[in-house]
């Protein structure tokens, strides 16, 4: 290697090492204003690449790294064409990188920095947003409790530095067709308040206060905790435009269970914000798992812990202690305390502006949770064997005016983050597929053309019985960890099968057929 090649290599490795150097760099944001609770990761050790398979909160101790792209100020070629490859070896990183939001002013629950997740595909116009889930905390003691119990979704302190997605996230083709080649960008939940926040700076802590002062924070539930999803979400969209986010063709904003709901909150308000930035994307809506019904008890509204309320009477609460939002067109059709109404997709839905796809199981295990069932249990009652039977109907009731939805008849919650999306199927069609078919369509309507035939995308099981679909995911016993057929469990769980009228050899034919004609 002759003397101005070595130069110009020894350039090229220091100007990765610096860039990297700085990419590691985490700003401080505000200074957390309590702690508790195993953060996520270890301090001093090589940041963790975290596998977002639903139910995953650890990293798996590998680690990952994009490279950086250092510039060495040099002309020679063979400069140029490292640098070039090492951009290239980027972009092919199946990680998303942590970034922190430039606005340290929005931040999480705690005060430390908000931020997201980003993998660029250069040269692509199209980017999907992801909202991440975890319900809500309502009061002092609820946060309190999620903040010792759950502290990643109240905190940035323990984020990893990459994380890497699956189903809809991946970007392997063969695991995710439609979207692998878009922009990635993964928002974690750290507000507490299904990404509707819009609060203030939180009051100070009652030690600080006093007399009289401690007393009124006392009544009137205040915390030092601050709220701030939907701000968070309008800070995320202003730093991707340096990336480019401006001129996307299409901008899809998903998430998963109260991910979800946060995409119904907010979608039409980043439309809007796009819109004003001068962007002409198309912002479309997927809600996985957030298309909840009112619960059916009667209890109590003073409830003291989140797991005891009902999901309207948290979000009733909530909403005064979070400053929340809603869609203004929403908050026209009800009057002053009835704002939670417009949490709930089949009150909202006809009020957006934006398309939606609707991802929602008919027996969603948190729905049914509310309703303090939980199957694998170790009991289930006859009423609420007929609470599931009904749920089903209700929901396809609250379905029948989506355009667009993918409705199995399965108990499950969430979908389009699991690593086997590909296999849920209904009326033979994957939900993939059924995504695809509805972007087409939108295409297709955008353009002034006829969309084409045989591409479905409205979606909805006929059999009524949960996992009536053989597509279903499996069900495990939470004891043993075995996987159960829907029979084995409901005996497992004291139901005389007989009595409740079903046939277990009648139902397996009839999963047969369904089999043979495409699920």
């Amino acid at each position: 290697m002759n003397i101005l090649g070595k130069v110009a290599f020894l350039l090229l490795i220091g100007g990765i090492w610096c860039q990297n150097n700085r990419n590691n760099a985490k700003p401080s944001g505000k200074s957390p204003k309590k702690s508790g609770g195993n953060q996520g990761g270890d301090v001093g050790q090589s940041p963790p690449v975290v596998n977002l398979t639903p139910g995953s909160t650890r990293g798996t101790g590998s680690t990952g790294s994009t490279g950086g792209t250092g510039s060495t100020g040099g002309t020679d070629e063979a400069t140029r064409e490292g640098v070039a490859g090492v951009r290239a070896a980027g972009q092919q990183t199946a990680d998303m990188r942590l970034q922190f939001l430039k606005n340290t002013q929005v931040t999480c629950n705690d005060g430390s920095a908000a931020g997201f997740y980003l993998k660029e595909f250069r040269g692509s116009r199209r980017w999907l947003i992801f909202l991440e889930g975890g319900w809500c905390c309502h009061s002092k003691e609820t946060c309190d409790s999620r903040y010792q119990n759950i502290p990643r979704l109240m905190s940035s302190t323990g984020w990893p530095q990459t994380k890497r997605g699956t189903g809809i996230l991946s970007s392997q083709a063969e695991e995710n067709p439609h979207w692998n080649n878009a922009n990635i960008v993964f928002i974690p939940y750290c507000s507490s308040d299904v990404w509707s926040g819009n609060g203030p700076a939180p009051t100070p802590p009652p030690r600080q206060r006093q007399g009289r002062e401690k007393e009124r924070d006392r009544n009137t539930n205040a915390t030092e905790y601050t709220f701030m999803g939907s701000l968070i979400i309008r800070e995320v969209i202003k730093d991707l435009i340096p990336k480019g986010i401006k001129l996307a063709k299409v901008v899809m904003l998903s998430g998963t269970s109260a991910g979800g709901t946060g995409v119904l909150l907010n979608i039409d308000r980043v439309a809007s914000q796009l819109e004003l930035l001068g962007a002409e994307a198309q912002v479309r809506g997927l809600v996985d798992s957030g298309w909840f019904l009112e619960s059916k008890q009667q209890r109590s509204p003073n409830c003291p812990e989140t797991i005891s309320c009902s999901p309207e009477d948290a979000i009733k609460i909530g909403l005064r202690l979070w400053n929340g939002v809603v869609p203004d067109r929403c908050l026209q059709l009800y009057k002053r305390g009835e704002e939670w109404q417009c949490f709930f997709g089949h009150k909202l839905y006809s009020t957006l502006t934006s398309p939606l796809f609707v991802m929602q199981w008919l027996f969603d295990e948190e729905q049914l949770r509310v309703e303090n069932i939980y199957m694998g249990g170790h009991s289930l009652s006859e009423e609420q064997w007929q609470y599931i039977q009904n749920l089903s109907r209700e929901l396809k009731n609250s379905l029948r005016e989506v355009t667009a939805v993918f409705a199995p008849s399965c108990l499950s919650h969430t979908a389009i983050t699991k690593s086997n999306w590909m296999s849920f199927k209904v009326k033979g069609t994957s939900l993939p597929r059924a995504l695809h078919c509805w972007d087409r369509s939108l295409e297709a309507t955008r353009n002034n053309r006829t969309p084409s035939k045989g591409c479905p995308f409205h979606l909805v099981d006929n059999c009524q019985r949960p996992q009536c679909n053989p597509t279903c995911p499996a069900l495990v016993d939470q004891t043993t960890q075995q996987e159960l057929t829907l029979f084995q469990m409901l005996v497992a769980m004291g139901l005389d099968l007989q009595r409740l009228g079903l046939d277990p050899q009648g139902d397996a034919d009839a999963l047969a057929s369904m089999v043979s004609n495409g699920g």
